[in-house]
């Protein structure tokens, strides 16, 4: 026996599509943010004054790779809803939102070399996540909760930032 056809908007985004989006975005601004970045860290960034609370270096890769990693299963949680969940798009325009000031931030605190610039981007990227996090919330909790170290280490990071800026202005 054939299943009937369900309700339009019924269906959560199919696995392979959810895959994609949530994956490769996150994926891609890693990539683009190491572009920005990776060039300027023996250069341009070792010779800024920095705070005492400055992480070593390699630390900051297997971080943002758990972050990713986080982000991208947050989002693949929502996606996994009814297409029809009440406000689950505009959850994941919050989402991207975010994504696009997280790969901002290392354009204009690396690419452009200014502190204060990024200063200025990971104010708003703070408020994004914020806003993210509270758009998850009622949808899925966890993807919600997986946001949360996300929020705790750019919150560090914006004091690193606003440190570095004032070191070196």
């Amino acid at each position: 026996m054939h299943p009937g056809p369900s309700a339009t908007g019924s269906e959560p985004t199919p696995p392979l599509q959810r895959f994609l989006i949530a994956v490769l975005p996150v994926a891609l601004v890693s990539f683009l943010g190491s572009l920005a970045t990776m060039p300027n860290i023996p250069t341009w960034y070792a010779g800024l004054v920095k705070p005492g609370f400055t992480p070593p270096n390699w630390l900051f890769a297997p971080v943002w790779t758990l972050l990713y990693a986080m982000m991208a299963y947050a989002l693949w949680r929502i996606l996994a809803l009814p297409k029809s969940t009440p406000d689950r798009a505009a959850a994941i325009t919050t989402f991207f939102v975010q994504l696009a000031l997280n790969s901002l931030w290392s354009w204009a605190f690396f690419g452009a070399r200014s502190p204060l610039a990024g200063l200025v981007v990971i104010l708003a990227l703070i408020v994004a996540i914020v806003a993210t996090i509270r758009a998850f919330w009622p949808l899925d909790r966890t993807a919600a909760l997986l946001l949360v170290p996300y929020l705790a280490w750019v919150g560090y990071a914006t004091a690193l930032t606003g440190a570095v800026w004032y070191l070196n202005r």
